[in-house]
């Protein structure tokens, strides 16, 4: 599949005219808890000629590519990504941090991640989260019957705002990251291990019984979050530091 996947976004560069710099796995499979089943979701940043970003008009900053066989293809223009990374957008950030990278070329996604760390906004990831977990927990695991798989949709970005209200940094993509450092009580850990062995193994997990321990702990962990005040100024990187980050990257993409 990783030579399938290099082989389509080859073929994007060409049709595109543009050159990809970076490209990962996003959702489940790089989060760490994929079906045997389930979907690729590749996503890629690039740069278009230096032509292209002088002109007055405004153009499409995204290139979308469906593939038949459970692959979606897409990708951002270096310009969105960096307005993004300004704005410290979760999912840029976890692709920057996915543990599965097909691309990486130049030295632009090394130089975000260098500034991540100083600069991101851990106000804007917890309201990006705390949206996440509370959609998730009321579409789908209210109730003594549950759908199952979607725990994980919960404790991920629970997983997430603790271990931002920690002070730790960035949040970490790998799921089973946030799960080693932050899950102690003997009881979740084991429910949480034993649905990940079940999803990696195939079982369909769709609709069942409430596992006690999991909704408990989502349970109390949101109901902090509607008590707590998510506090804290949003911080933007200097515009500045990503304006020379884009003219190097462009300069070294193209050697001018």
């Amino acid at each position: 599949m990783e030579e399938i996947i290099r082989s389509h976004l080859n073929e994007i560069e060409a049709r595109q005219d543009v050159r990809i710099f970076y490209a990962c796995e996003s959702g489940s499979r790089a989060w760490g808890f994929p079906s045997a089943d389930s979907d690729y979701d590749v996503r890629f940043l690039y740069v278009r000629p230096l032509d292209w970003y002088l002109s007055i008009d405004d153009k499409r900053d995204v290139i979308e590519c469906v593939v038949e066989g459970g692959l979606d293809i897409s990708g951002w223009d270096l310009k969105k990504a960096l307005r993004l990374f300004q704005k410290s957008n979760p999912p840029l950030l976890e692709w920057l941090g996915s543990p599965i990278v097909y691309v990486e070329r130049y030295s632009i996604a090394a130089r975000l991640r260098a500034l991540a760390p100083d600069h991101y906004s851990p106000l804007a990831c917890k309201f990006h989260y705390l949206h996440m977990a509370q959609g998730n927990y009321r579409d789908y695991l209210k109730g003594d019957e549950v759908r199952v798989k979607k725990y994980f949709y919960v404790l991920r970005p629970v997983l997430a705002m603790k271990w931002l209200e920690l002070g730790l940094g960035v949040v970490p993509t790998d799921f089973n990251i946030l799960v080693d450092r932050l899950v102690d009580e003997p009881s979740l850990r084991a429910e949480i291990d034993r649905l990940l062995a079940a999803k990696r193994g195939g079982t369909e997990l769709d609709k069942g019984p409430r596992i006690a321990p999991i909704s408990d702990f989502s349970e109390r962990e949101l109901a902090h979050w509607d008590t707590y005040k998510v506090a804290g100024r949003k911080k933007s990187i200097p515009v500045g530091a990503l304006d020379d980050l884009f003219r190097a990257g462009l300069a070294e993409v193209w050697q001018t």
